[in-house]
């Protein structure tokens, strides 16, 4: 661990009060070394992170931290915040098993107000916790810290809409890091806007106030004309804001990195009765080359080499394999749309966005509206390709049920890391997709575990099945399988000894673990197993079911949530086909997933290879001494 001059001295973010300007420029500086150096080590966001030192450290320096409750939209850009409030000796164990989050987390410290890892919830959040500060007469601030990316989800606006009518203490801190969202333009409006984020302009403005209300019959009359005057003023010169047409008083844009000035400012915000939005620049990556250069790299990136920017791991992985392919589809079929939501490099679509421009979409982070928009591609004759991380398709629920499956409209929802994902921890673990859409009338699910699968359902997908069409596939890449493992059909495959007594049924990633697993009970127990492969896991066929009725034991592994998964389902055919043997599921049971590295996870819920032939032997053998019994 390094020696700082100030960074290790900070227990809580009363020390950062005690020091001067001049020592929290050093502290910036000592914060950046080590959001790098951990961050190269562990993997995770930085480029957010780098961007909001000085903010951070502003608004501990202002603000009474967890009487004033800071909320951090997203989360991943709370990393200096975790340095502030008594992490930083746990800082190494970032995104590791056991150790810290890389999203704010209640469990960890007082001063995260809120689980986060989803976009643009913080003012909605922010809002409820200050309406409940003023019903209970508390007196303290609620801070919202949102970025421009996450405002273009659809919740931020409905927030804003609601709590601009409020007279609570709320202050939203817009983190412009990419675009302009304000007209404010020429050196004028930036010298004002420095003055008006001043305690003493709003000191002195709310004593003219006073003052001139105070002024019998006229003062009242006399202070509504000269606010009149000062705000066609000030619309001149600015223009007019969104947020101001909310009830919001705006007051920037001001620099992100200036300590002093944003001090001042949110002081300024604090002096105000009404809700604030405060508007601050960025730069995205401050004080780390690569990042600066190339922050959409830098978003969340694994473990890299601090000189070179480079990763440390490389090859190709599902998200890439799907990116080509679907870029090998686009150019034999001019009708296939590819839709992502702000997440274009994450999900391999980034080849696509500038082969076929014209038909690649970025909504922004709006998944409610890509599936809905796809639903206007389709209708009118596209084959649109909503491609989604599990997580956050679990927003559009509503959507997937009302606007798509029930018009009866073709579209392909590709799904991205699904199943465990790893150290994003539990607000990213795609366990949840299959629970949630094959309640959903027409839809079909594929679940590959190869890339010569995927493109295979892919073909599938968008030529041979009507309607709804899902394709989930996992982070990183493929186990190699042995050419006897190797899948062949669409719906299902078998492998192993058809007369065994013992069946295994799986899906996705897991196959391949199930593979070893037999692979381990025949060399070690001399016991024969079948594994039924499911490829199409909604609806199954009833074959599948059929393939198995002659075992006495069926086990079936699931890397997904038990309630409302495959295996739950895959029970009650077996019942309806009066299966008379014992059935066993492993998935996981009623619980959030932390973080931990994906082949740790597999591990602890028994879905790795020995996990599986343990609970195989174990189970049979209990089974049998009860019925010896």
């Amino acid at each position: 661990m390094k020696e700082y001059t100030f960074l290790d001295k900070i227990n809580d973010p009363s020390d950062v009060k005690k020091l001067s300007e001049e020592q929290l420029e050093v502290l910036a500086e000592e914060i950046r070394t080590e959001l790098i150096d951990t961050v190269s080590q562990t993997g995770g966001h930085l480029a957010s992170n780098l961007g909001v030192v000085e903010l951070t450290l502003a608004l501990h320096r202002v603000f009474d931290s967890p009487n004033d409750q800071i909320v951090w939209d997203v989360g991943h850009q709370v990393y200096t915040h975790k340095l502030l409030t008594g992490r930083y000796k746990d800082f190494h164990t970032l995104r590791t098993e056991n150790g810290i989050s890389g999203f704010s987390r209640p469990y960890e410290s007082k001063h995260d107000i809120f689980y986060s890892g989803h976009s643009s919830t913080s003012i909605s959040s922010a809002f409820g916790l200050s309406s409940a500060k003023t019903l209970l007469n508390d007196k303290h601030h609620v801070i919202a810290v949102i970025g421009d990316g996450a405002l273009t989800g659809g919740l931020a606006y409905e927030a804003l809409n609601n709590a601009g009518r409020s007279k609570d203490r709320l202050i939203v801190i817009l983190n412009d890091n990419e675009m302009s969202i304000s007209q404010n333009v020429g050196s004028m409006a930036r010298h004002l806007a420095v003055i008006r984020s001043k305690p003493g302009y709003y000191r002195l403005k709310f004593g003219v106030e006073k003052v001139l209300k105070a002024i019998p019959i006229v003062g009242v009359r006399l202070s509504n004309i000269l606010f009149n005057l000062k705000s066609k003023a000030k619309d001149f010169i600015y223009g007019s804001t969104v947020f101001e047409d909310m009830g919001f008083r705006y007051m920037g844009p001001i620099d992100g990195h200036d300590i002093k000035v944003l001090s001042e400012a949110l002081e300024s915000a604090k002096l105000t009765k009404r809700p604030v939005l405060l508007h601050i620049n960025t730069i995205k990556g401050k004080g780390y080359d690569f990042a600066e250069k190339d922050p959409s790299h830098f978003h969340g990136i694994s473990k890299f080499d601090i000189n070179t920017g480079e990763p440390l791991s490389s090859g190709t992985n599902f998200s890439a394999e799907f990116g080509d392919y679907i870029c090998k589809l686009a150019e034999d079929d001019g009708r296939i749309c590819a839709i992502t939501a702000a997440m274009a490099l994450g999900t391999g679509l980034d080849d696509f966005s500038k082969k076929y421009k014209e038909r690649f979409f970025d909504v922004g982070i709006a998944e409610e509206h890509a599936v809905t928009f796809a639903s206007g591609l389709a209708k009118n004759g596209m084959i649109p390709v909503f491609v989604v991380y599990s997580t956050f398709l679990q927003r559009c629920y509503d959507q997937m049920i009302h606007d798509v499956a029930m018009q009866r409209l073709k579209i392909v929802i590709a799904i991205d890391r699904a199943g465990f994902v790893g150290e994003d921890g539990e607000s990213h673990q795609g366990l949840f997709d299959v629970a949630m859409l094959s309640s959903v009338p027409g839809i079909t699910i594929f679940s590959p575990s190869t890339y010569y699968g995927l493109k295979n359902v892919l073909d599938e997908a968008f030529y041979n099945v009507p309607g709804v069409c899902v394709v989930r596939y996992p982070r990183g890449s493929e186990h190699v399988l042995e050419e006897k493992y190797k899948p062949k059909s669409i719906d299902f495959d078998l492998f192993g000894d058809d007369n065994a007594k013992i069946a295994i049924v799986t899906y996705g990633r897991i196959f391949a673990n199930a593979c070893e697993a037999a692979d381990i009970l025949a060399d070690e127990q001399n016991i024969s197993v079948k594994i039924l492969k499911l490829n199409k896991i909604h609806p199954i066929s009833g074959e599948a079911y059929r393939s198995v009725l002659n075992c006495e034991h069926v086990f079936f592994f699931e890397e997904g949530i038990k309630n409302g998964g495959v295996a739950e389902r895959f029970a009650l055919h077996l019942l309806e086909n009066n299966y008379k043997g014992s059935y066993n599921i492993t998935a996981i049971d009623d619980q959030f997933v932390k973080h931990a590295s994906v082949n740790s996870l597999l591990k602890k819920y028994k879905l790795d290879s020995r996990g599986m032939a343990d609970k195989i032997c174990g189970s049979v053998r209990k089974f049998e001494q009860q019925n010896q019994a």
